[in-house]
């Protein structure tokens, strides 16, 4: 099985739903989410905040934070993953989950981040876990890569790492 469909077989048995905010993957994570049979039991859906002031305005990061740090950065992803849970909540009540990701994919540095620095945040009640990663390779690479590292991260949570 693959990464995400183990992952939504573990959401599904743990009657979790997962809702997603995604920068530089521009929606590649929830499309591999999504191409799971069955995937509708536990994904509320996507949010595509490409643009710095869609974050703010969509998914609630602090308009003082991205002007200070940017958008790639530690606290935005948090923010993020937060806000998603909120945005694509159920009748008030937050998705379980809110998985988050920001960084550059490059070909090129942007506001001195090289290519490949990325922050992936996963949301989980009141605990919030934050990943720095750094990947090499081509904007595809990257992007790919971080789909995978976020899968891979929201998994090991699930089991207790």
């Amino acid at each position: 099985m693959s990464l995400a469909a183990d992952l939504v077989a573990e959401l599904t048995a743990r009657n979790l739903s997962v809702a997603v905010a995604e920068s530089l993957t521009g929606g590649l994570l929830v499309a591999e989410l999504v191409a799971v049979p069955g995937a509708s039991l536990v994904v509320r859906g996507g949010v595509v905040a490409y643009a710095t002031d869609l974050k703010r305005s969509l998914l609630g990061v602090s308009a003082e934070l991205l002007a200070a740090e940017g958008p790639v950065h530690p606290e935005v992803a948090r923010q993020m993953a937060v806000g998603v849970r909120r945005m694509l909540s159920i009748d008030g009540i937050p998705a379980a989950i809110g998985l988050a990701t920001t960084g550059v994919a490059g070909p090129g540095a942007q506001d001195g981040h090289p290519a490949g620095e990325v922050y992936v945040a996963i949301a989980i009640g009141d605990r919030v876990e934050v990943f720095h990663l750094h990947i090499p390779g081509s904007r595809e690479d990257i992007r790919k890569a971080v789909v995978s590292e976020s899968l891979r991260e929201l998994t090991k949570l699930l089991h207790g790492g």
